[in-house]
């Protein structure tokens, strides 16, 4: 089975060094898409309002194959 490595932004930017084992490319972009909620639910600013999370996905050979994009943007109403 193929190994993707998924390296995440978010205002800094981590590097996946270990991979994960998906079964195809298909798998690795459900993968990214469902672990974007997950990073912007623990991420999301208390000092700001904005935000833009990213998921790239390498292949093996490190080639990006896919990204997936995750914009959180909060706005205070008649204050």
């Amino acid at each position: 089975m193929p190994r993707y490595f998924f390296d995440v932004q978010d205002g800094g930017s981590t590097r996946d060094d270990t991979g994960t084992e998906c079964a195809g490319d298909d798998a690795a972009r459900k993968f990214a898409i469902h672990t974007l909620p997950n990073i912007a639910s623990d991420e999301i600013p208390e000092d700001g309002d904005r935000r833009h999370f990213i998921v790239l996905v390498r292949d093996e050979d490190g080639q990006p194959v896919f990204s997936a994009t995750l914009s959180y943007t909060g706005a205070w109403l008649n204050r």
